[in-house]
């Protein structure tokens, strides 16, 4: 069995979660999550599974798109509507659709964001989310982000109130926390804030649409139609340009070698070699000899 499973993590669960129940159901143990999805968050988590466990990191890379309801008013220790109440403001607040829309365009592009305290990254070789709960803070690196887009969901031209609220979608790079960002659009507004709600849309090429849940994906195995839900290695590398192996490069590709730079890495930074459109290596730019590519990812055995 290898492939991609599209799945829909449903709240409550967390990417872990889903990987250990998905091993049982499956009946394998060569399964692996694409990107963690916090337990209070729903969504597209694509799971790599078999041989498909090679390109994880490229589904891990890619884009990822949200939708998210912003709250206006109080920011928490967690930076979502989970943690404890570190600041608020009970004044009635007011704000027109001009100044906010304009305080999202100012976060939009590339950004610095700063990992919260409860969060997955390490630092000293320990998780952040470990120190926070022993009460302990550490000095966390500040990143740059990329926020493609930030757009607002509603059609109100006044917010007033003592807490307010938002929906906005959010297409952005990996490694963008949007509870950060949550409480950087408070900032620019001049308010505490925090994340209320989260659902992620779209991680890479797969979406909401072609998703499964957990029930669906043990229901598909019962029934042995479980092929119906796991899509080909191919699907999640049609970002990068494919070109079929001919006699020329045959065995060049086949042994993995170093070749001269195709002109597509000006433009890609990989490229997929297939036969009859099945992936079998994707190559990159060499990191040390200009003019020549090097194999990345070889998938001999994917059929």
């Amino acid at each position: 069995m290898n492939g991609i499973l599209p799945l829909w993590k449903e709240r409550g669960m967390t990417s872990h979660d889903c990987v250990f129940k998905l091993r049982k159901i499956l009946r394998t143990k060569k399964v692996g999550h694409t990107g963690t999805l916090d337990p209070g968050v729903e969504g597209v988590l694509p799971i790599c599974i078999g041989q498909a466990t090679r390109i994880a990191e490229y589904l891990t890379d890619a884009g990822k798109t949200y939708e998210a309801v912003i709250s206006i008013g109080r920011t928490t220790t967690t930076e979502d509507a989970e943690g404890e109440t570190v600041k608020e403001d009970t004044t009635n607040k007011t704000f027109t659709r001009a100044e906010l829309l304009d305080v999202l365009a100012s976060l939009t592009g590339v950004i610095n964001q700063t990992p919260p305290m409860f969060s997955a990254v390490k630092v000293n070789g320990k998780r952040l989310y470990e120190y926070a709960r022993k009460g302990e803070t550490v000095e966390r690196p500040t990143r740059q982000v990329t926020i493609y887009a930030l757009e607002l969901l509603d059609d109100k031209e006044i917010y007033e109130g003592h807490e307010i609220t938002f929906p906005v979608r959010i297409s952005c790079s990996k490694g963008t926390y949007i509870r950060t960002l949550a409480v950087q659009i408070g900032e620019a507004l001049g308010y505490p804030a925090h994340m209320q709600e989260l659902v992620r849309t779209a991680s890479g090429t797969f979406t909401q649409d072609n998703c499964f849940t957990l029930a669906q994906v043990a229901e598909l195995m019962e029934n042995e139609q479980i092929h119906t839900c796991i899509l080909p290695v191919e699907y999640a590398l049609s970002d990068y340009p494919y070109i079929e192996i001919t006699s020329s490069i045959e065995k060049e590709i086949f042994n993995g070698q170093v070749l001269p730079a195709d002109a597509l890495l000006k433009v890609h930074d990989k490229i997929v070699f297939g036969i009859k459109g099945k992936a079998f290596a994707v190559y990159q730019a060499h990191p040390t000899k200009e003019g020549l590519m090097k194999p990345h990812k070889m998938f001999p055995t994917i059929e």
